[in-house]
């Protein structure tokens, strides 16, 4: 992050280890994994609440937290462990992978539609959704807590096929999850661990399920246990018990019946212990649930498991208004449940002058089925827009807090907060078309290779990655100061309602891109 007086902090914070905030891209992964209902909730977690919701409808039979672990399943199933190709890395998105009969079924195309749907800028890549949604589903349905790592890439072309199918034999199936690298063992628990939700449609596989004729099941679909929509050791118990109506185990197609080979592949033991032991089976499905979602091809690098930060400031805005900052935004407290607590922000300037701040409580927020929970506080307000106003020449350097008298300031780091470059509220609009000027205020001391607007609308390219669009601001000819400490760059756009951050790069390092401004842009003095 970079700082106009001490160039020297940047090296210094890029060498740290751990997740330090601000890390754009850890930033909003651990958002969407960790801040799922209540206040300041992260919409990505919509996409599988509740665990019976389905994209058309209810009364189907069928649950998108279903259609989430099948599609992060057959993403992955292309993997080959011998060569190190293959594996979640969206691939499932492609026409080509569903139209394979081995993908049989509306499920890839109904959960990748939703998959496309933006939640964060820093957060476009399909694989990642496809990984957090399967798993957001899982925990949020009753399922074990499970260990989250990021930085998949999407795949330029379709993987090659690989998905075992119903009607194969055991040693194939053996076989396919071998080379996926998956023992016969891990077989047998993660068909069990996948199948304690959802079923088998008759429309898609007419060989397998008859007609229903059932008004709350409109899909005929045969479920794989009675509790199809939530975790538990059902899809053991039952058959164990030979109570079980799982359609691959009893179905009137034997050759198809491929849950009843696999399950009784070890002599049922493995099978009988999860009906023994509801916590064997969590456990088990925890750690084989994580191996599927990291599973990825050899030249991808995971990221470090994502656990929530104690203290995380939110929100933030920063904004140039004359001779002063406008600072607005909050900071989330994980593991408290109450409004109970005092919580002061230290925020420091870059001539050494630190003032304190009693921040205003604002809600709570929750995880993982309501296993964690959080609070969130707003940066006192000076005004009623909830803004604090700081002097520009003074700028802000970092921030830290104090939680009931406790300082947290990441180990000495603090909060870093970038004023090199930010919007400046002389930006202006015309009213029709809806176009205008958008300023970005410089500090006089940065002197950048480059300044550029990222475009936070995004499309899809081709193959239905994301991709976000970069306008590059050209320096102006002669200093147009804002005041003693900011001069303005401009650019010209056709659509001032569009979401825009700023991003710089400064001696061959390209800075994280801001937090997107909101505000209204006046009318432009003619």
């Amino acid at each position: 992050m970079f700082y106009h007086s001490a160039l020297g902090t940047l090296a210094f914070l890029a060498s740290a280890s751990g997740y330090v905030w601000p890390s754009p891209q850890l930033d909003a992964l651990e958002s969407a994994r960790f801040d799922q209902e209540g206040f300041n909730a992260n919409p990505v977690a919509f996409f599988v609440q509740p665990c019976d919701s389905f994209i058309n409808g209810s009364n189907t039979g069928r649950s998108n937290a279903a259609d989430w672990i099948r599609t992060a399943y057959h993403d992955m199933a292309t993997h080959n462990a011998t060569d190190g190709t293959g594996g979640l890395d969206a691939s499932i998105g492609f026409s080509e992978e569903q139209a394979r009969p081995e993908n049989a079924g509306d499920g890839f195309s109904n959960t990748m539609q939703l998959a496309t749907i933006p939640v964060s800028r820093y957060l476009p890549l399909l694989a990642d959704s496809i990984a957090l949604l399967a798993l957001l589903a899982i925990e949020n349905c009753g399922g074990p807590e499970i260990a989250f790592r990021g930085g998949r890439v999407d795949a330029g072309v379709p993987n090659a096929p690989g998905v075992p199918q119903p009607q194969d034999d055991l040693d194939s199936q053996t076989a396919s999850f071998a080379r996926q690298g998956f023992t016969q063992t891990d077989m047998i628990g993660l068909v069990a661990c996948g199948h304690t939700f959802g079923g088998v449609q008759h429309d898609f596989f007419p060989d397998i399920v008859n007609v229903l004729n059932d008004p709350t099941d409109l899909a005929d679909v045969a479920h794989f246990d009675t509790t199809f929509v939530t975790f538990d050791n059902n899809v053991a118990t039952e058959y164990i018990s030979g109570t079980t109506r799982n359609p691959l185990v009893v179905g009137f197609n034997d050759t198809t019946n491929s849950d009843k080979r696999i399950f009784g592949s070890d002599g049922n033991s493995t099978m009988q212990s999860f009906a023994n032991s509801p916590a064997t089976f969590a456990s088990t499905c925890a750690d084989l649930f994580a191996r599927m979602l990291n599973t990825v091809p050899s030249n991808v690098q995971l990221t470090d498991v994502i656990s929530p930060l104690p203290v995380k400031p939110s929100n933030i805005e920063l904004s140039l208004n004359g001779d002063t900052l406008q600072l607005s935004g909050q900071v989330r407290i994980w593991n408290i449940t109450d409004s109970t607590h005092t919580v002061n922000m230290l925020l420091e300037d870059h001539n050494g002058g630190i003032s304190n701040i009693t921040l205003e409580f604002a809600g709570l927020s929750s995880s993982t089925g309501g296993k964690y929970s959080a609070a969130w506080y707003d940066f006192n307000a000076t005004d009623r827009l909830s803004t604090l106003y700081l002097d520009a020449a003074a700028g802000v350097k970092s921030l830290s807090f104090a939680v009931d008298g406790a300082l947290e300031d990441q180990n000495g780091l603090g909060f870093a907060i970038q004023d090199g470059f930010l919007f400046s509220q002389t930006s202006c609009q015309v009213a029709v078309p809806l176009s205008g000027r958008i300023d970005v205020a410089v500090w006089n001391g940065v002197n950048p290779t480059r300044v550029f607007l990222q475009e936070i609308t995004v499309t899809t390219d081709s193959v239905q990655r994301i991709v976000v669009t970069e306008l590059d601001i050209l320096p102006p000819a002669e200093p147009v100061p804002a005041n003693s400490a900011y001069s303005i760059w401009s650019i010209n756009v056709t659509d001032v309602g569009a979401n825009y951050g700023i991003g710089a790069e400064i001696d061959g390092v390209k800075y994280p891109v801001t937090d997107p401004h909101s505000f209204t842009f006046p009318l432009c003095q003619t």
